[in-house]
């Protein structure tokens, strides 16, 4: 009778195990039962799945506020010693999460994930509360109750146990189980509880075991203290509970802003109890969202940043140290979607801060970053753990394969030189666009608000990524500031920032509406023309040449003659591209010029004539048949019936005589402007200046400035090292003429070498396109 009172003694006792109990507040159902009765324990697990399973329709709606509240306390029995509670639990517990429709716990269930389905069954922060005051309740009961803890000789011996009152005795003797199920039963209809029912409304920072055990609403100028104490709890050796890093996350929910500045602030080198609270805040994606805003304006302020926290400090904090919480969170796989949703911003901004630490050496930076080389045992300068943590990045956004690219083509070593930043950055712009379009254009975008205004420190490198991706943006929205940017840059005084301006527009004159509204920059793109770096010429005259070729746009007659005079100038270019590309834009410009202004563009038409007649005999014979196609459409311009015949029959040999015979008068005009060409490196241009020179020569007979013209000649064709013998005829043919001419005038030591110097210093200077006709008059 006395073991079978003992065993009805122990079916009266409270559960052993408060904390499980308590993981389901307010739910009137505990699974909980002493070790010597786990059957019931078991049965009750049991019939719960049955009636989770067989409940009517009309009865779901008010069990699903108490079966979502069994889903922590069955989580922990799935962990139960006995392998009959703990199995029964599993199978219940997925029972339960199909009844409330979760799929991703019916997932991780199905696959035996026991990690996720725990971080999935996080807790309410309602809960926390309830678990919090009646864990105090239930061990202070405990301590006063000394026959739940003594055996049971010692409990009847014992004059200080009180009585136990008669209702509990009928509620032991008709049984714990029964009982409970009784209160299962009537709890069908819950009314709504307030969630803050069991938050205190105010809280005493000082006990960390609040900081630990208690969920308060915390007001904004209690978060710094708070974050601090969870700080120090986590960097002492003992044990911290599950709670305090659900705590964190909770006001890093709430109070962003605080946590991250409150915590780079007493942990800037990011030591071990730091790293926790980082790794935990990266552990929930949601979180994660909320603190990197704060984390990239923090890394955006080289070299400190300074803001106020709730408490009024303002302490600053350095752009490093918000680098190595990146990096720290980066390291935790569930902050993936978190950081492909602020990719653009943190790429940016560790772009920014490469070229910062690379360019600009700090004192201040150097002894803070040798303090988090010691807690981190790091070997690298600043720079280069910017670019580690942007490698690690890359890797976290699947883009493996960029970062190996980059590493191939040493990139990762050019963006660490400052004058070559700007090519690796482009680089990474290239590698990016093969692999991840979306994240690119992402990243331009941003880029884009970014020079939208003047002054920017690193748009150089922010230009040439632009430039990379420019061509897979929807410019629709943002077509004006684009053509505004570029035409800002077009003035820079920067060669790299002209040319990456000249590669935007080459990309943007693909469409027909911007096409149209870049005309506005013609006279711009006229300056860049006179850049003597080949490959900025090149492309002006490609924006130029892809402008025109649209044909409902016409050259304004204010262009027209700066355009024209501009490309006579580079038809002799040392680069064949630029030679070709002006010879073309040149004929395009006769074709569509507007009606007002095809008479100023005559003078220079005619200038145009012998240069392009000459560069017709060019070994390169796409420069030569350019040059003869546009001779015609030049001749077909001026109207000059008998030019325009001989080139379209190809009869060339005749077209100097044809020229001059028509203009006598420029004669020595002409023949100045044939002079440059007798120091080209091609023969046959050579030879074509020669011949011409030879027949301007006789054409000059009775005219004032023959003997100027022809010892100008003399002198250019005495240069020759190699003459040929067509050089050597015309030499003798001018060099008599000449002495005739010096015996006429009175010169009577024709090889004075003082006098013939004299001679060439009173002509005018010659160039390509001839000197004006004045300057013929002095000479007699």
């Amino acid at each position: 009778m006395k073991q079978q009172h003992g065993a009805r003694d122990s079916d009266t006792q409270p559960c052993r195990c408060p904390e499980r109990c308590q993981a389901v507040p307010g739910s009137r159902l505990c699974f909980c039962s002493p070790q010597d009765y786990s059957h019931v324990q078991g049965l009750s697990i049991q019939l719960f799945s049955k009636v989770v399973e067989l409940v009517m329709d009309e009865g779901k709606k008010p069990l699903k506020s108490i079966v979502s509240k069994s889903l922590y306390a069955l989580l922990l029995y799935c962990h139960d010693k006995n392998s009959d509670v703990a199995k029964t639990s599993r199978e219940t517990l997925l029972r339960v999460a199909e009844f409330l429709k979760r799929r991703k716990l019916v997932q991780l269930l199905k696959k035996q994930l026991p990690m996720n389905v725990e971080e999935c069954l996080v807790p309410s922060t309602a809960d926390f509360g309830r678990m919090a005051e009646k864990r105090q309740g239930l061990f202070s009961e405990k301590k006063n109750k000394d026959s739940l803890a003594a055996p049971a000789k010692q409990r009847n011996a014992s004059p200080k146990v009180q009585p136990v009152k008669e209702k509990k005795k009928k509620d032991a003797a008709g049984g714990g189980f029964s009982n409970s199920l009784k209160k299962f039963f009537a709890c069908g209809k819950t009314e709504k509880e307030d969630p803050n029912k069991y938050r205190p409304l105010d809280c005493t920072t000082a006990s960390i075991e609040c900081a630990e055990w208690t969920n308060y609403i915390l007001k904004a100028d209690q978060v710094p203290e708070m974050v601090r104490i969870m700080h120090q709890r986590l960097a002492s050796p003992e044990t911290a509970d599950v709670r305090l890093f659900m705590n964190i996350l909770r006001m890093a929910e709430e109070h962003p802003a605080g946590v991250v500045l409150t915590l780079l602030r007493c942990a800037p080198t990011c030591d071990r109890a730091a790293t926790m609270i980082w790794r935990t805040i990266g552990s929930s994606s949601p979180t994660v969202e909320k603190v990197l805003p704060t984390l990239i304006c923090v890394m955006e302020d080289w070299p400190v940043h300074s803001m106020f926290t709730s408490d009024g400090d303002d302490t600053n904090v350095f752009a490093l140290a918000a680098t190595l919480v990146i990096w720290v969170i980066i390291q935790v796989p569930k902050c993936h979607e978190a950081m492909h949703k602020y990719a653009p911003h943190l790429l940016v901004t560790l772009i920014v801060q490469i070229c910062e630490s690379t360019a600009h050496a700090s004192e201040e930076v150097d002894t803070f970053w040798k303090k988090c080389q010691e807690e981190h045992h790091l070997n690298i300068n600043p720079s280069s753990f910017a670019v580690q943590t942007m490698k690690a990045l890359l890797c976290r956004l699947r883009c493996e394969n960029v970062v190996m690219q980059m590493a191939r083509k040493h990139g990762w070593d050019t963006v660490l030189c400052a004058h070559t930043q700007h090519y690796a950055v482009g680089l990474l712009a290239r590698e990016m666009r093969r692999d991840v379009i979306p994240l690119c254009c992402r990243t331009a975008i941003h880029l884009l608000g970014l020079l939208s205004t003047e002054g920017h420190r690193w748009d150089l490198p922010f230009l040439a990524f632009l430039v990379e991706v420019l061509e897979y943006l929807d410019l629709r929205e943002c077509s004006e500031s684009v053509l505004e940017m570029m035409a800002r840059y077009l003035q820079s005084e920067c060669r790299e920032r002209r040319r990456l301006a000249l590669r935007g527009l080459v990309v943007l004159i693909r469409d027909r509406l911007l096409a149209r509204r870049m005309c506005i920059l013609s006279q711009r793109l006229v300056d860049v023309l006179a850049d003597e770096d080949a490959e900025v010429v090149r492309m002006s005259l490609c924006v130029f040449m892809n402008v025109l070729q649209h044909k409902d746009i016409l050259v304004a007659s204010t262009t027209a003659p700066r355009l024209a005079e501009a490309l006579v100038q580079l038809f002799d270019h040392d680069n064949s591209n630029v030679q070709l590309l002006s010879i073309q834009l040149f004929e395009k410009v006769l074709d569509v010029v507007v009606d007002e202004g095809k008479k100023p563009l005559k003078r220079i038409t005619n200038h145009s004539l012998l240069p392009l007649f000459i560069h017709c005999h060019e070994e390169n014979q796409r420069v030569a048949n350019a040059s003869q196609k546009t001779l015609h459409c030049a001749a077909r311009f001026l109207k000059r019936r008998k030019l325009k015949q001989l080139v379209k029959k190809g009869q060339l040999s005749k077209f100097g005589k044809c020229l001059l015979a028509e203009d006598r008068s420029q004669a020595a005009e002409h023949l100045r402007r044939a002079l440059p060409y007798l120091e080209n490196p091609q023969e046959s241009v050579r030879e074509a200046a020669i011949r011409f020179i030879g027949m301007a020569g006789r054409c000059l007979k009775g005219q004032p400035a023959e003997l100027h013209v022809l010892t100008q000649a003399l002198e250019a064709m005495s240069k020759d090292d190699s003459p040929s013998s067509s050089n050597l005829e015309v030499q003798a043919i001018f060099g008599q003429r000449s002495s005739e001419l010096r015996s006429s005038s009175g010169l009577r030591d024709p090889g004075s070498q003082e006098q013939y110097q004299e001679t060439v210093k009173r002509g005018p200077p010659f160039s390509v396109t001839g000197a004006p006709a004045t300057a013929d008059a002095g000479y007699s």
